[in-house]
């Protein structure tokens, strides 16, 4: 679960339709990006999926590969950090400030998906019809649980339209609160359990796609390891004990007790002390 602090902190911030519009034609670039990707994952109905292209060499086609996972690695945590969004935010208006990122990311991800460089070789591939049909449903409940998981915590506020829209008119943001709500009571990064499970649940998978899967598994999870942390410094206490009754990525287990460290308010004094502001890392 990631902190929401990508809001103006005062709320304060005034904004126009146009600034609006932009998120809005920003959310609606991520989304198609979105689509893509799926597409892209599993060859179908583009013009560049993870298999098309000049086929090189494992050693090659690897080298190509990492560097185009870390440059939209370099692009999310950059834009991620909080000293980028203090001078980011001198140049762009706050309230623009995470759709801005949605659309940096879309396009990061577009230059991945487009430069891929296939490799030959086939990892795994099922005949089994009903096998494979059951294989691309699991891959189907993986993208809608990252949904889903989105509209848990603040669907809106992630993707960059209710920054835009509190500032148009002219209301107060509200605070960012650490929430458990259903699907977060049972694992603790859902969106990113969906995108595992859409990356990795495939019929048929080539030597390319193991590699885009396995380069963006190492990425996310490092990326959940500084968000975790961050997490802890925001919420302290809560977030701790929320660590150890609730799984990571796996739901191995039912939490167990009823009410969950997000389910009420935290006691005063409850935040761990800290000289330094968190800070997100958006893996999603």
């Amino acid at each position: 679960m990631r902190p929401n602090i990508n809001l103006p902190a005062d709320g304060t911030s005034r904004g126009t339709v146009a600034g609006f519009i932009y998120a809005m034609l920003c959310y609606a670039a991520f989304q198609a990006t979105f689509v893509y990707f799926i597409l892209f994952l599993n060859s179908l109905l583009v013009p560049k999926g993870i298999d098309d292209g000049t086929v090189r060499a494992l050693p090659a086609a690897l080298a190509l590969n990492l560097g185009l996972v870390l440059l939209w690695g370099l692009q999310h945590s950059v834009m991620a950090r909080k000293g980028f969004k203090e001078r980011w935010t001198r140049v762009v208006p706050a309230h623009t400030e995470r759709a801005t990122f949605c659309l940096a990311s879309s396009a990061a991800l577009m230059i991945v998906m487009l430069g891929w460089t296939p490799t030959g070789g086939i990892v795994w591939n099922i005949d089994s019809a009903l096998a494979r049909n059951g294989v691309i449903a699991l891959q189907a409940v993986g993208w809608l649980l990252l949904l889903a998981a989105s509209h848990e915590i603040d669907h809106y506020e992630l993707f960059g339209l209710k920054q835009p829209f509190y500032a148009m008119k002219g209301k107060t943001i509200p605070k960012p609160e650490f929430q458990t709500k259903r699907i977060y009571r049972f694992v603790r990064h859902p969106i990113q359990t969906g995108v595992f499970i859409g990356m990795w649940a495939a019929p048929t998978m080539s030597a390319s796609h193991f590699m885009f899967a396995g380069l963006m598994t190492v990425y996310i999870l490092v990326g959940l390891y500084f968000e975790e942390r961050d997490l802890v410094r925001q919420f302290g206490q809560r977030y701790l004990r929320y660590q150890r009754e609730v799984p990571h990525l796996l739901p191995w287990k039912v939490p167990q007790t009823s009410r969950l460290p997000g389910d009420a308010q935290p006691a005063r004094g409850d935040e761990a002390p800290t000289d330094e502001a968190p800070t997100d890392v958006d893996a999603k």
